[in-house]
């Protein structure tokens, strides 16, 4: 399928709403996420704040029965995207996938940032997040902040920050929920939530199950999860919560095509728990937090010859540690002012076993002395209302790093309100990342005397709404200049980690969205992006179309998604792919505590690939159930 075949299906989805009747809508089924606490530590009306952030509600995320949350992201987000290779399962290692790409600026090198509820996720000696964690069974919703975020979280934020607030429950009252699934490949989908409000005390507990044999051999994926969320109004204007959730998977890697491998496995744990108080006294309110994000890695790199095994796992822990407090305040009419202070400390520890008798074995590196890093930081972030249609915002943070010392982080924005349903808002920000353990003590290309990485992206944006919001669209231009990119060279014959890499990234980005009627919701999104270096799983091009329809108790979806220009290879051998998926889901409601869903992905049967010699899965159908009670 080609453009002009999208040109048609978006000319059939706009004549339905004519076809079916413009019924009049409950406003309160209009406009969804109007409210976000990403890129302003607080609840705050987006059409106050001078950057762009996009917000998928649990609604969405549970729509087509997805367990992890990339998947719908990639579609509804322009800009993102998200690096798969079979049916489940993203892995870790060579040949894993999982790679979150914004604007140009990539996940996989820790540019991109993912927090849970505000505290950082990512791989404390590669840097990179770990995309099997990020569970749909966890997320009330996600806000994604286009571009850089490091004045509020520091490295690794440098490209954007996809934040995953937690579900808690809002009425008194429970709730359970129950999601099973069964499909292609041996796929089989498992989950259970349960939600309890009494008074002051609220509590979130879910457990996931999932496997699959997926379409190639050796390539099969199991996973276990579980979440908790606690949280207590102990007296007037304070609350304490608890959050942690664990998962656990063991991933299997066939190779590519053309080199297979055998033997090749992975066995991981990763775990977030935090702790801590807000307050909420109305002119000012906020947070203080400790926080853990823990892993357990043990790899087996496979060989390229059956008859000759690996004799060795490869084996990491590490363990990011954090505390996090921040107010805000309205100090006089029309201000909010942010002031915080964040702790970080970061271990990690590479090393060899013997698969035969467990010892540890020789692992060189540079590490000495260095396997602990730590990082403190304090910022300030003051928003002004000038006038009602206009709002300026400007910020300043100091970070230290005791490996590659302070880094000054500005950011200023404004938001122009010409009429009163929509907005016109420009930012200069600056984002940052530090070099991880692996560039500068892992491997013989690691370097020592490595620098920050630093980025400064400039954009204009325009949102607009009609219809008492029923129709809504947005148009995003953006310029990104990155310097410092660290990037593997060969000095003197032999493979160097240096600070010599650029990016100049330019990109559009629009979205439309239309409650047609109370039965029919259509959105449409589309991105371009300009490289003048080229990256891997970034691509030129990506349209989506999607179309949902509620009536009684049925519901349907339907999208189309276009992607051209994603390169596979870059280099002398460089490879794009373009194609098109066409993913449809449907469920009824057979009676209020039971649900029955089908979903089908893929349905026009593409050859294609992601991550290069992994070719995707055909036609892929998924079915289950769903019971409340």
């Amino acid at each position: 399928m080609n453009y002009h075949h999208i040109g048609k299906i978006t000319c059939l989805l706009s004549l339905l709403p004519t076809a079916i009747g413009a019924a009049p809508i409950d406003s309160a089924d209009v406009r969804l996420g109007d409210v976000v606490v990403t890129g302003s530590r607080e609840a705050t009306d987006v059409r106050h704040l001078p950057y762009t952030v996009s917000v998928v509600g649990h609604d969405k995320l549970a729509e087509g029965d997805r367990p992890n949350v990339l998947s719908t992201l990639t579609e509804l987000v322009p800009g993102l995207f998200t690096t798969s290779r079979g049916m489940m399962g993203y892995g870790v290692s060579t040949g894993a996938a999982g790679g979150i790409n914004l604007r140009g600026i990539s996940g996989g090198s820790g540019q991109l940032l993912v927090l849970i509820d505000g505290h950082p996720q990512y791989q404390g000696i590669y840097g990179h997040p770990l995309s099997d964690s990020y569970q749909t069974m966890i997320a009330d919703r996600v806000e994604v902040l286009h571009g850089p975020a490091s004045l509020l979280y520091g490295s690794n934020a440098m490209g954007g920050v996809i934040n995953i607030v937690p579900r808690t429950m809002k009425q008194d009252g429970s709730n359970t929920e129950v999601r099973l699934g069964a499909g292609s490949w041996g796929t089989m989908q498992a989950e259970a939530t349960q939600q309890v409000k009494a008074g002051r005390f609220s509590s979130t507990v879910a457990a996931n199950y999932a496997r699959t044999d997926n379409h190639r051999p050796r390539m099969g994926f199991e996973q276990y999860g579980g979440y908790l969320h606690l949280s207590y109004d102990f007296v007037a204007h304070w609350k304490a919560f608890v959050d942690g959730d664990i998962t656990h998977f063991n991933a299997a890697n066939p190779g590519p095509v053309s080199s297979p491998l055998y033997g090749a496995k992975a066995w991981i744990t990763r775990g977030n728990v935090s702790l801590g108080v807000d307050n909420d006294y109305g002119w000012t309110n906020g947070r203080i937090s400790a926080y853990t994000n823990f892993g357990r890695h043990k790899i087996n790199d496979g060989t390229s010859d059956p008859t000759s095994p690996q004799s060795r796992y490869f084996r990491s822990k590490d363990n990011l540690a954090g505390i996090s407090l921040y107010q805000n305040a309205r100090l006089w009419q029309g201000s909010r002012l942010t002031l915080g202070f964040d702790y970080q400390h970061i271990y990690g520890r590479a090393y060899y076993t013997s698969i035969a008798t467990g010892e540890i074995l020789d692992t060189p590196n540079k590490q000495s002395g260095h396997s602990h890093r730590n990082e403190v930081a304090g910022y300030l972030d003051l928003r002004q209302d000038i006038a009602s249609w206009l709002t300026l915002d400007a910020g300043l943070r100091l970070d230290y790093h005791n490996i590659s010392g302070s880094e000054w982080v500005p950011q200023g924005g404004f938001v122009i309100r010409p009429i009163e349903t929509g907005e016109l808002r420009a930012t200069a920000s600056k984002g940052f990342r530090n070099p991880t353990m692996r560039e500068m003590y892992l491997y013989p290309p690691s370097t020592t005397d490595l620098r920050p990485e630093r980025l400064m992206q400039y954009e204009v944006s325009w949102r607009h709404r009609f219809m008492q919001g029923r129709l809504s669209y947005g148009i995003n231009l953006y310029h990104i200049d990155a310097d410092n990119i660290i990037e593997t060279v060969r000095i003197d014959g032999r493979p160097r980690n240096v600070n010599s890499g650029s990016l100049h990234n330019n990109g559009i980005e629009a979205e439309v969205r239309w409650q047609a009627t109370n039965h029919l919701s259509l959105s449409t999104n589309h991105s371009l992006l300009h490289m003048h270096r080229k990256v891997i799983a970034a691509p030129e091009y990506k349209g989506y179309l999607g179309g949902e329809w509620r009536q009684g108790k049925w519901q349907a979806g339907l999208g189309v998604m276009q992607i051209a220009g994603l390169y596979t290879l870059i280099g002398t051998n460089a490879h794009k792919e373009n194609y098109t998926m066409v993913n449809a889901n449907v469920s009824y409601q057979f009676l209020k505590a039971l649900g029955l869903w089908l979903r089908g992905e893929n349905l026009l049967a593409q050859r294609y690939e992601i991550n290069a010699g992994f070719p995707m899965p055909r036609a892929t159908f998924m079915a289950g159930v769903n019971l409340k009670f």
